[in-house]
């Protein structure tokens, strides 16, 4: 067998302990980027926890299962440094820091994404105005008539939306009838049934504009 030698170039374990000790080294020299390296962890970690949580309330288990996992590997990386440096009280700060900016950013990527759906309340002091023009505009109204004593009729109306959709239906609401007061809850979740009405789509707005005419 011949000898092959020593190989000229470092091995792949070689190069990262070398790189291992160059971190070490960085972080002795500069302590306070440790700090900021935990501070950004913790926003990490916390936004996906803060995400993770508004998933599992409305049922997406698979996708908060997934997100769970990198969640917790970042957070035993940013708790595994302050607790072997208790000592120097700037990293406990950075922590707790990341921790409540992480609670604000999680929120602001939820409302980004706006999974799930909205139930929309509406009093309506016009009958038969609002509702039908919602539902000119393919949406599913379910309309009640009531009313607030004798002389002051209403209808109330109820109306299922994706969340990312909802604020064009407020503006609808807004543009139809000025005095409608409407109230948005969240859904757990929504069986959509039958199509009885459809929704928006370019044939359907097309065929109304034609049976106004």
């Amino acid at each position: 067998m011949a000898f092959t030698g020593i190989p000229k170039e470092p091995t792949l374990c070689c190069n990262c302990l070398y790189q291992g000790v160059v971190i070490i080294e960085l972080l002795a020299e500069y302590p306070y980027f440790l700090a900021l390296l935990i501070f950004f962890a913790r926003v990490a970690d916390v936004s996906l926890a803060t995400f993770r949580t508004i998933l599992i309330f409305r049922s997406r288990k698979f996708l908060a299962s997934f997100i769970g996992f990198f969640e917790i590997t970042i957070w035993l990386l940013a708790a595994a440094q302050v607790f072997a440096n208790l000592d120097q009280w700037y990293l406990a700060l950075a922590y707790a820091c990341g921790f409540s900016v992480g609670n604000y950013v999680g929120i602001i990527i939820e409302s980004h994404f706006a999974i799930g759906d909205e139930l929309v309340r509406c009093i309506s002091f016009n009958n038969d105005v609002l509702a039908e023009n919602l539902r000119e505009k393919g949406y599913k109204v379910i309309s009640f008539d009531g009313d607030m004593g004798k002389p002051y009729p209403i209808e109330l109306l109820f109306i299922t939306e994706k969340r990312r959709k909802v604020p064009s239906l407020i503006q609808s609401i807004k543009a139809f009838d000025q005095t409608a007061i409407y109230s948005i809850s969240d859904v757990k979740s929504v069986y959509d049934g039958t199509d009885i009405l459809p929704r928006r789509n370019l044939l359907h707005s097309t065929l109304m504009l034609l049976r106004k005419r």
